[in-house]
């Protein structure tokens, strides 16, 4: 069962290599990590997504809580929450090739942000299944590179992870 796991920390040296050591300690993967700056310099948020039962999910998550540097960990649940993800794309620009690929980024709202003769690259935000969409229909195409955030996520209407003292 795949799991997004919100972690407030302090924002200091070796505070993202001991959370990533308790996963694999634990023997578990992670999906995706994505860490930034909140709006607080002194602390940035982590968003984790994983699979794993949902007895394995709540040991991760009393860990973590253990963890020196970590404020606040919540378990975010899907209906509750509103995830983002951004997938940077390099497609070869071919003229058999380049109206289609167009296509596909408009209905994708995706854009062109790079444009060459030999290649184009593009941009499209939104739910990971979309971002996943979006690549299944280029990759026929064909695919130079490519690079994913990973998910990013916070709760719908006025609740917050952490709220400063």
């Amino acid at each position: 069962m795949r799991s997004v796991i919100a972690v407030y920390v302090e924002n200091k040296y070796g505070v993202l290599t001991r959370v990533a050591g308790l996963f694999m300690r634990k023997g578990f993967n992670i999906d995706s990590l994505t860490v930034g700056e909140t709006e607080d310099p002194a602390y940035s948020r982590m968003t984790i997504t994983l699979n794993g039962d949902d007895y394995a999910r709540e040991q991760l998550i009393n860990q973590l809580k253990k963890l020196h540097n970590v404020k606040e960990v919540k378990l975010l649940e899907k209906e509750q929450n509103v995830e983002r993800e951004l997938l940077l794309v390099k497609v070869p620009n071919h003229p058999e090739t380049r109206s289609e690929i167009m296509a596909a980024a408009d209905v994708y709202r995706g854009k062109i942000i790079d444009y060459s003769v030999d290649a184009m690259v593009i941009e499209v935000t939104g739910e990971p299944l979309k971002i996943q969409a979006f690549i299944d229909v280029v990759k026929p195409i064909g695919i130079i590179e490519m690079c994913r955030t990973g998910v990013v996520s916070l709760e719908r209407g006025a609740t917050v992870l952490h709220t400063q003292n």
